[in-house]
């Protein structure tokens, strides 16, 4: 295909930034709110053919764009496969339903924070579709700028702090992945990943190689302990921020380990798998517990959310299709279901302005649409069959027995507890006495909460009952990366 659909799917969301920056909104925000729906949904809609066009019987890159760019040192190239596209897909299905919560929940400098959620698309999008190292780092880097704003602008009376530690923390951790991409180059003359990937990179140097881009991947999954930034960040997130936040920033991470760390230095992921799983299973039943102690309605999802991507580190290292699998299809889940929790504390906060858990109660009695919604995500965040959730548990847990008996025991006795916090939650909430005799006079959800909720609760059960495009798209990319890497070890 010679049309640039990649560059198009990536710089769309940053041109129409721009034309909401150049609109004369003076007294409404309509024409950006339209402006950035229009585009969202175009960049949907592209993505959509893009996975349709993709040939799932090969592993290779697709539609590679390849551009030199700073005389021939840096090459701007782009590739999607079976694993990148769907994580392409999830973010431009995530930004519309961010776009549309802002309609309720953002009350000032609206067109700023319409540009801000369009900037990040665009750098989220380049995340996914980067096969050059450089360029990669630079679209993983760029997006901390309007995720900073968004939570320091804003965010709740503790934003300022919020922001900064977020910022820190994620940067910090990839000053290391920066000095790993040089010593890459110095080893191998090239940022280009395919190269990298057939030239392989020298034994005695992987297992720094690997600590460098893992210390980045780690605070931004997050992994436990650099974890703390996150539940900070969530609270005094506004609804959209927190939506992508635990949607999409997060998987970046797992994206970063399943394109880098695994195939790039196989020997070193072996060598390490030990400590993954020891910081993966203390991150699932840590955080399980803190979350079981929360009052705050944002801080115990971001805590499950942490607990929740230990289930995705856990699967990754197991190196096995099941373990692997399960992984992807828990990111894509939990992109849904986290996204789903928020919007919903969203949609009380809107009206109550407490993100308290004593403050509600006895929901289920005045607003029960929300209610019978927000029951579905809760029951598929503690992994109910016949949901998304499930089914990536389950299949990480297959891929855990199968290396460690004593692993996989522990990681179920976390979805015990996974069950625990999420049924208090709603039995709190939901049902319950009512403690406030202002949740009474709530309505129920509106014409836009109800297609954002709606919507996904749909796929989230679609997913649950009938998750084979899932499989079939990423099916050959995951045989692919095992054998490469049992090709690699073995031969060491």
């Amino acid at each position: 295909m010679s049309f640039p659909i990649l560059s198009t799917l990536i710089f769309l969301p940053l041109i129409s930034s721009f034309f909401i920056l150049l609109s004369k909104d003076r007294t409404s925000n309509n024409s950006s709110i339209y402006i950035s729906l229009f585009s969202s949904f175009a960049t949907f809609l592209l993505s959509l053919f893009l996975w349709y066009s993709l040939d799932l019987n090969t592993s290779e890159f697709q539609f590679v764009e390849e551009k030199s760019w700073i005389n021939n040192f840096i090459k701007f190239k782009l590739g999607v496969d079976g694993i990148s596209i769907l994580f392409i897909v999830l973010t431009t299905f995530i930004t519309p339903i961010c776009i549309i919560s802002c309609v309720n929940s953002v009350k000032i400098r609206v067109k700023e924070f319409l540009i801000a959620i369009l900037v990040l698309e665009t750098f989220m999008i380049g995340v996914f579709c980067s096969l050059d190292l450089v360029i990669f780092y630079l679209f993983f880097e760029a997006g901390l700028i309007p995720m900073f704003l968004i939570i320091g602008v804003w965010g709740g009376p503790r934003r300022v702090y919020s922001a900064f530690k977020f910022f820190l923390f994620t940067l910090l951790g990839s000053v290391l992945m920066l000095v790993a991409i040089i010593v890459i180059y110095w080893l191998t003359g090239t940022t280009d990943i395919t190269q990298i990937y057939e030239i392989k990179i020298p034994k005695e140097y992987q297992n720094l190689l690997w600590l460098a881009f893992f210390s980045s991947f780690a605070v931004k999954m997050p992994m436990w302990p650099v974890h703390t930034w996150l539940p900070d960040a969530h609270v005094e997130a506004p609804t959209a921020g927190s939506v992508i936040l635990a949607a999409i920033l997060l998987k970046m991470a797992g994206y970063g380990f399943l394109r880098f760390s695994i195939p790039m230095f196989p020997i070193a992921s072996e060598y390490f798998t030990p400590l993954i799983y020891t910081l993966s299973i203390i991150a699932i039943i840590y955080t399980s517990l803190v979350a079981l102690m929360q009052d705050d309605m944002k801080k115990l999802i971001a805590y499950s959310s942490v607990a929740h991507m230990g289930y995705v580190t856990l699967g990754i290292f197991t190196l096995t299709k099941q373990g692997i699998e399960g992984s992807i299809i828990q990111m894509i889940s939990h992109g849904l279901i986290s996204a789903a929790l928020f919007l919903c504390v969203g949609v009380v906060y809107d009206r109550l302005h407490s993100r308290m858990i004593s403050a509600y109660g006895g929901l289920v009695n005045y607003i029960p649409k929300y209610s019978f919604l927000f029951l579905i995500f809760a029951l598929a965040a503690l992994g109910l069959p016949g949901t998304s959730g499930f089914l990536g548990e389950f299949l990480v847990l297959t891929g855990v027995f199968q290396k460690s008996y004593l692993a996989a025991m522990l990681a179920t006795f976390g979805v015990v507890l996974g069950a625990a916090y999420m049924l208090w939650l709603t039995k709190r909430v939901i049902f319950g006495a009512t403690n406030n005799s202002e949740v009474k006079k709530f309505n129920d959800v509106n014409k836009s909460e109800i297609i954002m909720l709606a919507t996904l609760a749909f796929f989230i059960l679609f997913f649950g009952f009938y998750p084979l495009p899932l499989m079939e798209t990423f099916s050959v990319s995951v045989n692919s990366l095992i054998d490469n890497y049992d090709t690699a070890v073995i031969s060491n």
